[in-house]
């Protein structure tokens, strides 16, 4: 078996202040990488089906649970958008308090074993994973001992986990209140139908929650989520392709030397999504307007 130690890289995050880098460990060929996609194909899928209630995929699905929100009566002209996110979830999650979470929530939702692997096997070989993490960085090797690796498969499904037990209460009060609460990862997307004030006390107190979570949110009627604006225009839900500010008119243009189903996906991703978030014709045609522009510059 072809086996070499992982090696840290960063993205840089051009789209917040200060530029800011992402880590991410590229595990391709890591010693616990067969372990990590193993223990994601078998746990994520419980995970998917035990908490799809509260899991946005993607822009499409959360217009169409707000959709559903709305025809509850729920939706009013007062309702207010609240989003969050979660500052570097990856690399703050506590190793042996993630491992006690995951065992937890297998157990909640019935099950002593997982593909015939008992539980304290399960928790043993996610360990591995956490504990064994060994990376290359500037010629010298460290050893991870706080959160996940950013690249490795599991990390993704053991941040999810912990964070099914950290909104646990948030979740509870949303939907005491008819109110709708859903999370893409690290980032999450509520409703609230009282004052402002009342919200901000609400998170404030979230904050509190575990020394590891700090809450960066955003309050208003008009706000984006992932690759979607959402507007309260009096009561009607308005939506449209978002594009952040920093986001520059490149595509992969036309003369370079990639397959030409390449081209052809581009287009129509583009012009899908329009169609998905556009709630008018009006805005349809300035997003089209758009996507023409940009491919007209990439030649």
């Amino acid at each position: 078996i072809k086996c070499q130690l992982a090696h840290l890289y960063f993205n840089p995050k051009t789209h917040k202040d200060g530029i800011p880098v992402r880590p991410i460990e590229n595990t391709i060929h890591a010693p616990t990488t067969n372990i990590s996609n193993y223990l994601d194909e078998i746990i994520r899928p419980i995970f998917d089906k035990e908490c799809q209630n509260t899991t946005i995929i993607d822009g499409t699905s959360l217009i169409q649970a707000l959709h559903q929100y709305m025809r509850k009566g729920l939706f009013k002209s007062t309702t207010l958008f609240c989003t969050f996110d979660i500052r570097n979830l990856y690399t703050m999650l506590p190793q042996e308090e993630a491992l006690n979470i995951l065992v937890g929530f297998l157990q909640v939702h019935g099950y002593t074993k997982v593909k015939g692997i008992p539980l304290e096997t399960i928790r043993l070989l996610a360990s591995i994973v956490l504990k064994e993490n060994v990376f290359v960085y500037d010629k010298k090797i460290y050893q991870q001992v706080l959160g996940g690796a950013m690249g490795s498969s599991f990390t993704l499904t053991l941040a999810n986990i912990f964070m099914w037990k950290w909104q646990k209460e948030l979740v509870r009060r949303q939907d005491m209140a008819g109110e709708y609460y859903g999370r893409y990862i690290d980032d999450v997307f509520m409703t609230w139908n009282k004052s402002e004030n009342e919200l901000k006390k609400v998170l404030d107190n979230a904050n509190t929650w575990h020394p590891n979570i700090k809450l960066e949110y955003k309050i208003g009627r008009s706000l984006p989520f992932l690759d979607v604006l959402l507007t309260n225009m009096n009561g009607t839900l308005s939506t449209a392709v978002y594009h952040k500010p920093a986001a520059e008119p490149y595509v992969v243009p036309f003369i370079y030397d990639h397959p030409r189903h390449v081209f052809e996906n581009i287009v129509q991703t583009s012009l899908r999504r329009a169609i998905k978030y556009s709630s008018t014709f009006q805005t349809f045609n300035d997003e089209r307007r758009y996507i023409k522009s940009t491919f007209l510059y990439n030649g």
